[in-house]
């Protein structure tokens, strides 16, 4: 690290960015960074910080600056065209990060869903018995001075993981995803070994993952999952409106009950896998036990709030995994309510690719309503439409648009979870709107 540098970060509202900038900001660095005008959820950290962000301008280009671009930037933007011109040093987010971590013992969280949560989860718990920095996907990020233990996010779009070797990895699973990059699942898991060649010490995997069992890679790994085959196993399962409680057993031998606030099963497999991590690193695990208690999740996933008679749910899920998994959540915390879906689709060639997938998924809810697709900065057109998702849904799949929610509006004392990576935020707050004008004339 330099000193007496301006760390300046291209893109510095990016969810990796920004918990990045955060990071060298908490270890006393000059830090500042620039992004589009618009606000966006990672924003607020950044202002709590003081951390500057400037409109996207060369002239914002100068000597001293070591520049971070992220990835969604080509060479050609203007900023980092301008870096180059003048000679500076110019990283992309996940070089400057692959040299950042080799300070610490490293545990990189990798899958194609769940990275968030559990690395949020692994840095609560880890943080609440040694120093832990750590970078989450939802924006977060803390630098703790001789920190004994550093948690990340690697995210295997584009092979971006690439450049890391942590001492550990958790791999929650594979799965055909960012179909506008990978070719097949084939590609999927060259990439996932690939990276599992460079980790250190060792790997956790989710045991029914049938491509994670088949990793070839130069250091043990450990399964973990509730099946008689995995090293790790979670058996007596509890489900509850509270939460869950569970056993942990490594190779039959028992390591104790373990109880979590959060729901659905996946938030049971989370647990277990930081538990594994924890028994490696020789932690406490009776210290594991407390902290997995007072874990409150992370942003944008499973946020819960209440208007009116309604329950409002804000998750990031965008395919169809996660979509299963945050509905299961939602029936086990609400077993005697309706159920009704709101799902943004994001890119057209993810929409396309998994057509059928979304479908059997929303279908787990009641009730499902569809926005119009999100397109990206990569793709603004596709020969696909919601409406042709909503075709294939039998519980409901009705368009609507932010400038008509009515159809909302019939549902009482119930629960609404909106889902998307997009802007689906933007209907959740036209929603709650309509809510807080009728609810004066129902009553």
């Amino acid at each position: 690290m330099e000193n007496d540098a301006i760390y300046y970060f291209v893109g510095i509202k990016g969810s990796g960015m920004s918990a990045l900038a955060l990071i060298l900001h908490d270890k006393g660095l000059k830090v500042e960074g620039s992004d589009i005008d618009q606000y966006t959820f990672t924003q607020r950290g950044l202002e709590k910080a003081g951390i500057k962000t400037l409109s996207f301008n060369p002239d914002n280009i100068h000597e001293g600056q070591i520049v971070i671009a992220g990835n969604s930037f080509p060479d050609t933007h203007p900023e980092i065209a301008k870096a180059h011109e003048l000679g500076l040093k110019v990283y992309r987010y996940h070089e400057f990060l692959g040299e950042l971590i080799n300070n610490y013992t490293s545990i990189a969280v990798a899958g194609a869903h769940g990275k968030t949560s559990t690395t949020g989860l692994l840095s609560h718990v880890l943080g609440g018995v040694a120093p832990t920095s750590y970078l989450i996907g939802d924006g977060s990020g803390k630098g703790i001075i001789n920190s004994r233990f550093f948690v990340f996010e690697a995210d295997e779009y584009r092979r971006h993981f690439m450049p890391y070797h942590p001492d550990y990895a958790i791999m929650t699973n594979i799965d055909f995803d960012h179909p506008d990059y990978y070719s097949g699942i084939d590609d999927v898991f060259s990439a996932f070994e690939a990276f599992g060649k460079q980790v250190k010490k060792g790997i956790f995997a989710w045991g029914d993952d049938k491509n994670l069992r088949k990793l070839n890679v130069d250091v043990p790994v450990y399964y973990y999952g509730t099946g008689k085959d995995d090293d790790f196993q979670a058996r007596d399962i509890k489900r509850s409106t509270k939460g869950s409680s569970f056993d942990v057993y490594y190779n039959d031998e028992f390591l104790g009950n373990f109880s979590t606030p959060l729901f659905g099963e996946h938030n049971v497999l989370n647990s277990l896998a930081v538990i594994a991590v924890s028994y490696f690193e020789k932690v406490d695990l009776n210290e594991i036990k407390k902290e997995l208690l007072t874990f409150g999740g992370v942003k944008r996933r499973f946020s819960q709030r209440t208007v009116a008679d309604m329950t409002i749910i804000d998750d990031y899920a965008h395919h169809p995994s996660e979509i299963k998994a945050t509905l299961d959540a939602a029936r086990q915390k609400y077993p005697d309510k309706e159920i009704i879906a709101v799902f943004q689709p994001h890119t057209f060639s993810r929409t396309i690719a998994l057509l059928d997938e979304f479908a059997a998924s929303l279908n787990l809810a009641d009730h499902v309503y569809l926005t119009d697709i999100f397109s990206s900065a990569r793709e603004k057109s596709g020969a696909v439409s919601s409406e042709d998702l909503g075709a294939k849904i039998s519980k409901g799949g009705e368009v609507i648009k932010l400038d008509n929610m009515s159809a909302l509006l019939n549902y009482h004392n119930a629960v609404v979870v909106f889902m998307g990576a997009g802007d689906v935020q933007k209907y959740e707050r036209e929603y709650e709107k309509l809510l807080n004008e009728v609810t004066p004339k129902d009553n």
